[in-house]
């Protein structure tokens, strides 16, 4: 086994172990904590990034690494595995991870107990959601991860959090019931759990029990898809993830990404072309119901106020495009997909963060944090104007002032974010749009046939596409005039260099994914491809067998018979 299959298990181990040593430590040593919780999240990112340069660099068929952390084989072992799409999430949640502690670490990490540990735990879950192979220790890793979301959504107390908070808990515990009886109706239809031993044995389920075996993947899939957020499953999202403090909500911006990855891995993976009298079940339900969610999320829009909600009903914006778009089971609109998922992501994550800073000059703070240490200087006063300048009716300068830093900051940021969302050229979310609707002009996927290259369906998805567009760029206007354009006289907030670097690293990275968007488009193609054709999934993790021990050798180091 080489070292890089080794390194799969890394990204579980290494936030167990520093969640671990964050619990000894207490409530004392917080400066400490937070080095460590930061070092750990950089290091997990490292080694994100070091999977994803190696599943690239193996090829399109071999690009998949397996471990056996048990050391049985599969499927009656745990199997963790890599491949194009999970280290592609994988670097993701490393990205947005480091860039919502980096904000937290300003003041955030301060308004409650065992911020960091939580931190971690969340990381974990997430990671082990990516990487698992089977459907029991996805459901372990879910509840690691929810069990964690459940004291981060309520970090910094308050009304508003508790009660959007209970909400989230109440739904979220609902769909872990819904998804154990799903999965022990897939069990008992095939008695097995892997992923790949699952894809081989759905094809030969006997008909009359392929009902039951349908019934059990609905099942399963209505726990999925309310963590995804799809319409109507998704009405506990908005006020959830609105209230959650900014670096809480960040990180969170991930997680309805681990609904639109479980439903994308099994749908691909269990229902394929190769599925036999199963091949592509429930991808309409797929379509209908992101094309629904794509509608109703932008008409909400319309009638947001507030940044934060517009940050939530953007998120269900992109689970529309993502859960519709898969739903085709055409390769080239997966691709765009992902590539829409990336940059969306990214975005999103910089607005909820950008939220926290546009709103701290309209109200009080809501949590009173003592530590002021690393402030940045306060903003600069307008200056007196030259003789012969033109002057208002309250005697300032009508041309020629000085705009405080900070709220050039905040408005430039803000202006990236909206274009992002937007899909406005020539940033990377028109990119993402693009290659969607370039796809849907050249499909070869679900319900299309000759006579009919674009389905009614796909006429659909192309008019939300571009009506979402429209009413994402009403919405931040209107915002974008009442935050910024507004005459009324509020004072510029005070900003952290650890509040600033995350939003400018986040939208830097949407930048360089507009300049050099060829590197990402081919990775998604190929990730797309592979898949579309998932044999080389399921021949990787069946063929994979455990090491040899040390009984198992004679003294010439050969294996015994």
């Amino acid at each position: 086994m080489s070292v890089m299959n080794q390194l799969i298990i890394a990204p579980i181990l290494l936030p167990l172990l520093t969640a671990s040593i964050m619990m000894l430590l207490g409530e004392k040593h917080r400066p400490l904590k937070a080095r460590i919780n930061l070092l750990s999240s950089l290091l997990g990112l490292g080694i994100a990034v070091a999977l994803l340069v190696w599943v690239q660099d193996q090829g399109q068929a071999s690009a998949i690494g397996v471990y056996l952390p048990g050391n049985w084989p599969a499927p009656f072992g745990i199997v963790l595995v890599v491949d194009r799409l999970s280290a592609l999430m994988l670097v993701l949640t490393g990205v947005v991870g480091v860039s919502a502690l980096l904000f937290a670490l300003a003041r955030w990490d301060r308004a409650g107990a065992s911020f960091h540990a939580l931190f971690q735990i969340q990381l974990m879950g997430l990671y082990g959601a990516f990487l698992t192979a089977d459907l029991f220790n996805l459901f372990v890793f879910f509840e690691v991860m929810l069990a964690a979301s459940y004291g981060m959504v309520l970090h910094g107390s308050g009304r508003a959090r508790v009660k959007a908070g209970l909400h989230y808990i109440a739904i979220n515990l609902v769909a872990s019931s819904l998804f154990l009886v799903g999965a022990a109706m897939l069990y008992g239809v095939t008695g097995t759990l892997n992923m790949a031993d699952l894809a081989l044995k759905i094809p030969l389920v006997p008909e009359a029990d392929r009902g039951l075996l349908h019934a059990g993947a609905a099942i399963l899939a209505i726990a999925f898809l309310a963590k995804a957020g799809i319409w109507p499953l998704n009405f506990w999202l908005v006020p959830a993830y609105s209230a959650a403090s900014a670096p809480v909500a960040a990180l969170f911006a991930i997680m309805t990404k681990v609904g639109f990855y479980t439903v994308l891995r099994l749908w691909s993976l269990l229902f394929s072309g190769q599925a036999g009298a199963s091949a592509f079940f429930g991808g309409d339900w797929l379509v209908y119901g992101g094309l629904a969610t794509l509608a109703v999320a932008a008409v909400s829009m319309l009638a947001a106020q507030r940044l934060e909600r517009m940050a939530s009903l953007s998120i269900l914006v992109s689970a529309g495009i993502l859960l519709s778009a898969i739903g085709f089971g055409q390769t080239a609109l997966t691709a765009g997909a992902l590539f829409y998922l990336v940059s969306s992501t990214l975005a999103l994550c910089a607005l909820f963060l950008l939220a926290e800073l546009i709103e701290r000059s309209r109200s009080a703070n809501e949590i009173p944090l003592d530590d002021d240490g690393d402030a940045l200087p306060s903003p600069l006063e307008s200056l007196q104007p030259p003789k012969g300048i033109n002057l208002d009716d309250e005697q300032k300068a009508v041309i020629g002032q000085v705009i405080p830093w900070t709220m050039a900051f905040l408005g430039l940021s803000f202006i990236a974010c909206a274009l992002l969302i937007i899909g406005m050229p020539p940033l990377s979310g028109f990119i993402g749009k693009l290659s969607l609707i370039s796809a849907l002009f050249n499909p070869q996927g679900l319900g299309v046939t000759p006579e009919q290259p674009l389905s009614l369906a796909g006429w659909t998805l192309l008019a939300l596409l571009i009506l979402s567009g429209l009413a994402s760029l009403i919405a931040m206007t209107r915002v974008g005039i009442q935050r910024f354009w507004t005459p009324q006289e509020r004072p510029s907030p005070l900003l952290r260099r650890n509040e600033c670097i995350p939003i400018v690293v986040l939208l830097g990275l949407c930048i360089l994914l507009s300049i050099q968007a060829e590197p990402l488009l081919r990775y998604t193609n190929d990730t797309a491809a592979a898949l579309k054709n998932p044999e080389h999934y399921v021949s990787a993790v069946i063929s994979t067998r455990p090491i040899p021990g040390p009984t198992s050798l004679n003294i010439t180091g050969q294996v015994q018979p």
